[in-house]
């Protein structure tokens, strides 16, 4: 089993963990707001015999470097283009995105459909204006940064106690593993910056959702859509959108779980993710072009807390 890597992708530090036989389909796994590449851990044991996995800590999130830039969905969209041509990933890949990961992963479809052979989205942003009031209240001038300033391992819990229905995944581990990324240096302002650009404090702005969905309606990618049914920070009635936005999409409820059922239905999320996957055509599309040259680091377990 592989540990996660540091990367330099044009100069920037890109934490990422790649595993599975490099001519198997690429599947590429991103994560939400203020998480980290180990929402998918869980997955990488469960898929990694079938699939060439790549999860990334998205800029500013996690242990990567932010950009210089304002953090944005194009923003962010470009720069894991980047990373997947930094590890010379060049067929297209089955897109997996989480909450904000979701909506990234959207977005790199619209913005490079050629790049994306199937789209799965898990609890995604982009469905509908509710979202839980902590990240509306990023949005407010001088009171997102205080909510992001000092956090604490009781704020860290709490985050946690949002996402995850079942209070016994909420491990001392998992606690101290949210904790170390919320003290990252970067990460306070990148929460902030995504939040303010994507939503008010009355919700999530309407005008890039309905851009994003129709563009993406519009490609007819092979499209899986699940939901939580407990879902606490981004409701479960969103599924309702995503049902009109992609009557295509293969969509699916499950019941008594909240935010992140990679987490917390590894067994049931993986299942029917392969079964999807297995279900799409021409996704194994030859590798090409020549591997570039990566400064490539291996962090200790004391720099990187790993759940």
């Amino acid at each position: 089993m592989s540990s996660p890597v540091i990367l330099t992708v044009k100069g920037r530090r890109v934490r990422a963990r790649i595993e599975g036989d490099r001519q198997k389909p690429p599947v590429l796994l991103l994560h939400g707001i203020g998480r980290s590449l180990e929402d998918w851990a869980e997955q990488f044991v469960r898929l990694s015999g079938s699939y060439r996995l790549i999860a990334l800590d998205l800029p500013g999130s996690g242990f990567s470097e932010r950009l210089p830039e304002a953090t944005s969905l194009p923003v962010l969209a470009s720069a894991v283009l980047e990373t997947l041509d930094a590890v010379s990933e060049t067929r297209a890949v089955h897109v997996v995105g989480n909450s904000l990961g979701g909506a990234v992963a959207m977005q790199i479809a619209a913005a490079r459909p050629d790049r994306v052979a199937s789209l799965v989205l898990v609890d995604s942003a982009g469905f509908g204006s509710e979202v839980i009031l902590p990240l509306r209240l990023m949005t407010l001038p001088g009171l997102g940064g205080l909510l992001t300033k000092h956090p604490t391992a009781a704020s860290a819990r709490m985050l946690e106690r949002m996402s995850l229905a079942d209070p016994s995944l909420i491990t001392a581990a998992r606690v101290e593993h949210a904790l170390a990324i919320a003290r990252q240096p970067d990460t306070a302002a990148v929460m902030v910056e995504t939040a303010r650009s994507l939503a008010t404090i009355r919700g999530v702005k309407e005008k890039w959702r309905s851009e994003l969905l129709n563009n993406v309606a519009a490609l007819r990618l092979p499209t899986l859509v699940v939901w939580g049914d407990h879902d606490r920070v981004l409701p479960s009635s969103h599924l309702r959108t995503a049902r009109k936005a992609f009557p295509h999409a293969e969509v699916r409820l499950f019941p008594d779980v909240n935010h992140m059922p990679q987490i917390e239905i590894p067994d049931q999320f993986a299942e029917r993710v392969s079964h999807f996957l297995d279900g799409v055509a021409d996704r194994d599309v030859p590798v090409s072009g020549a591997p570039q040259t990566l400064e490539v680091s291996h962090p200790g377990f004391d720099a990187y807390p790993v759940i």
